[in-house]
């Protein structure tokens, strides 16, 4: 027998641009699908300053765990895409200004490009009781 997932796409906000679901929850886990920094009316912000950006993508991170019941402090494990190694040191204080003294694990890779020539990426995975 097939483990139950719920597939989850956020209920404020543009659907999926693509083949996949915002978020997975099987296993008291949620798995968030990377997400951009685009708004809720589906403009992607890649003429806006670092900061602007990494904002809307932990107000979309916010929205989708809200729709499965949980919040950013239920993250576990977080995996940044950063167009340039040199946003590091400005994603990191924007990020710890975020969670505040939650920690959850995470991964900072720097990529090429991203899609939409947008300047971050971050996907992760969050309890679903938490």
């Amino acid at each position: 027998m097939m483990p139950e997932m719920v597939l989850v796409n956020a209920t404020q906000g543009q659907p999926p641009a693509g083949h996949y679901s915002h978020a997975v929850c099987a296993g008291g886990m949620v798995y968030l699908s990377g997400q951009l920094p685009v708004t809720m009316q589906g403009e992607a912000l890649s003429n806006q300053p670092f900061d602007i950006q990494a904002r809307q993508v932990f107000a979309n991170i916010e929205g989708v765990l809200a729709d499965c019941g949980c919040s950013k402090i239920s993250l576990i494990q977080v995996r940044v895409y950063l167009c340039d190694v040199a946003l590091w040191p400005d994603f990191n204080a924007l990020y710890a200004d975020w969670l505040g003294p939650h920690q959850p694990a995470r991964c900072v890779v720097p990529v090429p490009a991203l899609h939409y020539g947008l300047a971050l990426e971050i996907e992760a995975v969050a309890l679903l009781s938490a």
